[in-house]
């Protein structure tokens, strides 16, 4: 039940969110690219990126007591600014509370339950998530870098901000994906 409603608020949000977006980006073609200065467009970000927590289930191991926090860190380049500090304000992903975090550098102890990873150089994205590969951290980067990727994808389909899903990856983390949000998602690569 408790998922059902979660699924019923992400599945809303998802539609006002995209709404919203589509109108700022109605622009044309160009418009997308454009995207990534747009504060509405990191305001969705920053929206769905807590959210994703409510989907995800973690091995007991990923935190440090039964109340710690979710850590929602950002690593690399930051396109949310206060938006994200803003959006979690009050927010807890099931008895926990959110904290954001800003990194400069990431590696394995840095405590994170939630890692967005930004920015141009893919090296550095690489960098980063390669620090984390393997431990119970949904990753989560932005489309069209190439070769590093996240669990989860930012994704701009239709001028509208959407996501894709590596089960596989998230396997590999120890990391459940609920069904609701791989229904969601644009694109799936399912875990063998």
């Amino acid at each position: 039940m408790e998922d059902l409603i979660r699924i019923r608020r992400l599945s809303w949000f998802c539609a006002r969110a995209v709404l919203a977006l589509g109108v700022m980006l109605a622009g044309g073609p160009g418009a997308a690219s454009a995207a990534a200065d747009n504060p509405v467009e990191a305001a969705v970000k920053a929206a769905y990126l807590y959210k994703f927590g409510a989907f995800v289930r973690w091995p007991d191991s990923a935190f440090e007591s039964p109340s710690a926090a979710v850590n929602v860190c950002i690593a690399g380049t930051d396109p949310f600014g206060d938006k994200l500090d803003k959006a979690v304000s009050g927010q807890r992903i099931g008895d926990r509370p959110i904290v954001v975090r800003r990194l400069k550098t990431v590696d394995p102890g840095s405590g994170c339950q939630i890692l967005y990873v930004g920015g141009p150089d893919d090296k550095e994205v690489a960098a980063a998530l390669s620090a984390v590969r393997g431990a119970a951290v949904l990753t989560v980067t932005d489309d069209g870098r190439g070769g590093a990727a996240g669990i989860l994808q930012f994704v701009i389909k239709d001028n509208r901000v959407r996501f894709s899903i590596d089960d596989q990856k998230a396997a590999e983390h120890g990391l459940e994906l609920s069904s609701r949000l791989l229904q969601l998602a644009v694109s799936v690569k399912p875990r063998a």
